[in-house]
């Protein structure tokens, strides 16, 4: 799969070169993503830019990427860059067999999960619940649901706001280790909430 995380297209906004550029920077994970080039100052073609912390002048017949090397991003590429938000977070809070009780080692990551919605302002955050194979899949559905919106009342309870926040539940689809049907497994047993 190709994933572009972050791509800047510099030219008229950022300077005043008489060729635009396209910067390519890796993921927040260190991932490569890369860009198809499709056309360039109104001409047809056809590139794709797959070089991490590389600059590709365009309005070339063809793109050629190269490294930054030593010197980066310019001045303003990198004001550009502070002004972004920070990458989303993921956590993973843990739930007894059949309940919405949290397991207590949970509590570090649902302390932690506060601090970082605390820290960011207008934040939104998706919280989305899962169950083991045990039970039935309309059981695992509802249960599902019910861990997703147990999480969303814990955090609105300690001044969350509730409109930050969406709850939904996958039920048993999205194992995060597959097992066959009716075997439990605590680490499917979880709530993931995604921070923005």
């Amino acid at each position: 799969m190709i994933r572009l995380r972050l791509v800047i297209v510099a030219g008229g906004i950022l300077g005043a070169c008489s060729h635009s550029s396209l910067v390519l920077l890796p993921d927040e994970n260190g991932g490569q993503g890369a860009v198809a080039v499709l056309e360039t100052n109104g001409r047809p073609g056809q590139a794709v830019v797959a070089q991490p912390n590389s600059r590709t002048t365009l309005g070339q017949q063809q793109p050629i990427a190269r490294a930054f090397g030593s010197k980066g991003l310019t001045k303003k590429e990198a004001a550009l860059l502070s002004e972004l938000p920070p990458p989303a977070r993921s956590f993973s809070l843990y739930f007894r067999q059949g309940t919405i009780e949290l397991v207590p080692e949970s509590r570090p990551a649902l302390d932690a999960l506060r601090a970082e919605i605390a820290r960011r302002p207008g934040a939104e955050v998706d919280v989305t619940g899962h169950t083991d194979t045990v039970g039935s899949e309309d059981y695992n559905d509802s249960l599902s649901l019910k861990r997703a919106e147990e999480v969303l009342g814990v955090l609105a309870s300690e001044g969350i706001n509730r409109s930050l926040m969406t709850a939904v539940g996958r039920g048993e689809r999205e194992l995060s280790e597959p097992t066959a049907d009716n075997v439990g497994s605590a680490v499917n047993r979880r709530v993931e909430v995604i921070v923005r």
